[in-house]
C-alpha cells in the first residue's frame, strides 16, 4: 500500500509538471524581429496617415502570426519526438491570428494579397527547416519580407485601398522596409567565419540602393523616404570600419547597435510619410 501510494504521488507530481509546462507560452527568442514587425507596421500606418481600432486589431493579428513561427520551427526540427507544448501554442497563436485575420479580410478584401504572400513564405520557411537551410540567406530574406508585410497590412486595415495610384507606393514601402531590415543579415553574418563575406554585403547594399533609387525616380517613394535607406549604408560602412570590434564584441552590444540604427530608420521613414498636419477628429 505504501509503495502504491508513493507511486501514485510520483505520477501526480509528473502530471502537474507536464501541465505547467504545457500552459507556459512560447515566444520567439529573437527579439529583433519584434522591432522589424512593429517598425514596419508603424511605417505602414504612417502611409495610411491614420490610426483607428482596425489598425490596433491588425497589429494584434500580426503579433500572434509572428509568434506561430517559433514553436512550429522548433517542433519540425524535433520531428523525431512530438512536443505537445509546441504543438499547443502553434495552434493557439495560429487560431488567434487566423480568426482576427478572417474578420479583417471580410472588411478589407484587398488583404487577400497580403495573406497569400505570408502563406507562401510560411511554406518556403517550413521546407527550408526540413532541409536544414533555415538560416540560409535566401530563406532569411524571405522571412524578413514576410514580416515586413505588416506595412501593407497596417495600410489596408486602416482603411487604405490598393488603387492603381497607391498600389505601387504601398509595394515600394514594403520592399524598402524589406531591403533595410534584411541588411542586418549581411552584417550579422560577418561575425561567423563560415558565413563571413564582405563582398556579398557590398553587392547587396549596392543593388538595394539602386532599387530604392529607381523607386524614387518612378515617383513611388518621396526623396526623404528613399534617403532613409542610406541609414543601412551608413551602418554597413560603420561595421566595416570597426569590423574587428564588431566581430569580437558580445552579441548584446551588436544587438544594441543594430537596434539604434533600426529605430533611426523607422523614425525617419515614418515621419517622411506623414502629412504636414495630421487630420483632427
Amino acid at each position: 500500500m505504501i509503495g502504491l501510494a508513493k507511486a501514485s504521488g510520483i505520477h501526480q507530481t509528473n502530471t502537474n509538471i507536464n501541465f505547467r509546462d504545457l500552459s507556459r507560452p512560447t515566444f520567439s527568442p529573437e527579439h529583433g524581429v519584434l522591432i522589424v514587425l512593429f517598425g514596419s507596421f508603424i511605417i505602414g500606418a504612417s502611409l495610411a496617415q491614420a490610426w483607428n481600432y482596425c489598425t490596433t486589431i491588425a497589429l494584434t493579428a500580426a503579433f500572434f502570426a509572428l509568434q506561430v513561427e517559433h514553436p512550429l520551427v522548433v517542433q519540425i526540427k524535433r520531428r523525431s519526438s512530438i512536443k505537445p507544448r509546441f504543438i499547443l501554442w502553434t495552434g493557439i497563436y495560429g487560431t488567434i491570428s487566423l480568426t482576427i485575420g478572417f474578420w479583417l479580410w471580410m472588411r478589407f478584401p484587398d488583404l487577400i494579397w497580403v495573406y497569400g504572400l505570408i502563406l507562401l513564405v510560411l511554406i518556403v520557411d517550413v521546407i527550408a527547416v526540413v532541409k536544414q537551410k533555415h538560416k540560409s540567406i535566401g530563406n532569411e530574406l524571405a522571412v524578413f519580407a514576410a514580416i515586413c508585410l505588416s506595412s501593407p497590412l497596417a495600410y489596408i486595415a486602416t482603411g487604405g485601398s490598393l488603387s492603381e495610384e497607391k498600389i505601387f507606393q504601398v509595394g515600394a514601402v514594403w520592399i524598402l522596409n524589406t531591403l533595410f531590415f534584411s541588411s542586418a543579415i549581411f552584417t550579422i553574418k560577418l561575425r561567423r567565419k563560415k558565413t563571413s563575406s564582405l563582398s556579398l554585403g557590398v553587392v547587396y547594399h549596392l543593388l538595394a540602393s539602386l532599387i530604392v533609387t529607381v523607386f524614387y525616380i518612378l515617383g513611388w517613394l518621396n526623396l526623404v523616404t528613399a534617403l532613409a535607406f542610406s541609414i543601412a549604408v551608413i551602418k554597413f560602412i560603420t561595421v566595416i570600419c570597426f569590423r574587428e570590434w564588431y566581430c569580437q564584441a558580445r552579441f548584446m552590444h551588436v544587438a544594441m547597435l543594430e537596434t539604434r540604427f533600426a529605430l533611426i530608420y523607422i523614425a525617419v521613414a515614418a515621419i517622411s510619410l506623414l502629412p504636414a498636419r495630421l487630420p483632427v477628429g
